[in-house]
């Protein structure tokens, strides 16, 4: 069993504990830190609390994670949202909520699960058996376009170019904040955060190299609607960068605290919206566009009349 601290910080004093934990592991969900609180497993200042204590700044959380156990991962009948599908891969529109491959909490109910069922036995193997045909993946919260490779050849093909950063990857997300410039490019290297191990964090020294294009599509005053083309693929780049140059992407729990005026939203409004890559067989250029979701749409319907 391992075990991690955390202190409160100040902008997410009163969060309450469940909440809290959630935040700072934003792969596993709410009712399994629910679990861990009810069975002990989580301390606050050294004292067992219930999910609905209100943390407060400089709070020490101590968290014992239960050791992994070997759990085989099954076929699910899942429904997906499949926009492109041959031999060879298929695209599919992930939904927000879904975790693209089973992890510590998340063995059953992920995208894995659902094409293990979908395509049988035909799944690259390169990544092993707990990430069958996943060539790369997208946030829990983030919904949209994804690549899922059916066969190894096509997995490596497709893995070169992501290497090589020639995959066409286009975001679209709603930003905190009125960006004053109508497009341009944020650089900044990206590595683990020095204290809080979930997040991410600009950092020249330890980070690689990220490159992020944006281009402003509709302002709303106080929120921002956002093309991105990334350029690399770090592990939240988008999200961490937005919030670098002070406008974090509405709804972003983790790297932009607390989400006011929307409670009902479930992380951060960002959408991959397309993706476009050489075929692994024909080597013909492909590309594909998933549709917005509903929550996004809602939420541009009430911005635009608003205005």
């Amino acid at each position: 069993m391992k075990t991690e601290e955390f202190e409160v910080l100040a902008e997410q004093e009163n969060l309450r504990l469940d909440k809290f934990l959630s935040i700072i592991y934003p792969d596993s969900s709410r009712a399994s830190f629910q679990k861990l609180i009810k069975s002990g497993d989580v301390l606050v200042n050294g004292s067992a609390q219930k999910p609905s204590y209100p943390v407060h700044t400089d709070d020490l959380v101590s968290v014992s994670i239960p050791d992994a156990v070997e759990t085989a991962i099954v076929p699910e009948d899942i429904p997906l949202d499949i926009l492109y599908e041959d031999e060879d891969l298929l695209i599919v529109n992930k939904p927000k909520g879904m975790v693209v491959h089973p992890s510590a909490g998340h063995y059953t109910g992920t995208l894995v699960n659902a094409v293990m069922y979908h395509c049988k036995d035909s799944l690259s193997g390169i990544n092993g058996e707990i990430r069958p045909g996943i060539v790369h993946r997208i946030d829990m919260d983030t919904t949209g376009s994804l690549i899922v490779c059916k066969n190894d050849e096509s997995h490596m093909k497709i893995a070169e170019q992501i290497k090589e950063h020639s995959v066409n990857r286009i975001y679209e997300g709603i930003v905190c904040g009125n960006l004053k410039e109508d497009e341009g490019t944020i650089e900044g290297a990206i590595g683990r955060h020095p204290t809080q191990r979930k997040k991410m964090a600009v950092n020249e020294k330890n980070g690689k190299p990220a490159i992020t294009h944006f281009r402003v599509l509709e302002r709303f005053g106080n929120y921002t609607y956002v093309q991105f083309r990334l350029e690399t693929g770090r592990t939240h780049q988008i999200r961490v960068h937005m919030a670098n140059i002070g406008h974090p992407l509405l709804g972003d729990e983790l790297y932009a605290g607390v989400r006011s005026g929307f409670p009902k939203l479930q992380g951060q409004t960002l959408h991959a919206k397309t993706i476009g890559f050489l075929h692994p067989s024909s080597g013909n250029y492909l590309e594909i566009s998933a549709p917005l979701p509903e929550y996004f749409e809602k939420l541009l319907r009430q911005f635009r009349n608003n205005l």
